[in-house]
């Protein structure tokens, strides 16, 4: 029997090859083009639109009890753009949960990756950038609902809430890392901003996400 895609949630995002390879160049995707992305809802539709924040416009994430993502099934080379990069600011983190079980598994910020490590559905390997409420930054954890999802918190906690934070992560070693597996590429991407499992409100913003072949962090808004 095949995993139920609710409880797979990590892995449901991105399951699809659509063969737009990147061809090595720097891809950095506006605002206005993540807006355009499709939609996967979980629970309640996520609020996604284009505002105006420190002088630029950006993509912000308005979750209050739901939980639905901005996903791109496209395939990225690694080889040449191997650095994953963004910027993000949250609004708020979530008090008193635990976000290695089921019940805690929100986050006001996440960026995905994912790559297709089989042909079926829910064979995907989906690294999760996370903004944590309480593991601490630089911890790692697989996924409560799968193993096939990895949690890495980048940012942590109340220290940087209401700031423009850069984020430059060389994916490929990030998937030894977590999966002791190579990878050459990667076959999706999304972002979102959720808080069904427990209940929680946050609000999200982001720019500059794109891949790179230089590690140089983005340009915030400021």
């Amino acid at each position: 029997m095949s995993p139920s895609p609710r409880l797979l949630r990590p892995l449901a995002l991105l399951t699809v090859v659509i063969g737009l390879p990147a061809h090595g160049n720097d891809l950095t995707f506006a605002p206005q083009d993540i807006l355009d992305w499709p939609t996967r809802s979980f629970e309640g539709e996520t609020a996604y639109r284009l505002v105006e924040r420190d002088a630029s416009q950006v993509l912000e994430a308005r979750a209050r009890q739901q939980a639905s993502a901005k996903y791109l099934e496209r395939e990225i080379d690694l080889d040449a753009t191997p650095y994953l990069h963004w910027c993000w600011k949250v609004s708020n983190v979530h008090e008193g949960l635990d976000e290695t079980t089921k019940s805690g598994d929100d986050y006001p910020a996440r960026v995905y990756v994912a790559r297709k490590t089989g042909l079926l559905p829910w064979q995907v390997q989906s690294i999760n950038y996370v903004w944590a409420s309480a593991q601490p930054a630089g911890s790692d954890w697989p996924n409560a609902f799968t193993e096939r999802a990895h949690l890495l918190a980048l940012q942590s906690g109340e220290a940087r809430v209401g700031e423009w934070v850069a984020e430059v992560r060389h994916v490929a070693d990030d998937y030894r890392q977590l999966f002791d597996s190579a990878a050459d590429r990667i076959d999706g991407l999304a972002l979102m901003s959720d808080g069904d499992n427990a209940g929680v409100d946050a609000t999200a913003w982001f720019a500059q996400l794109g891949f790179s072949a230089s590690p140089e962090p983005p340009e915030c808004p400021s």
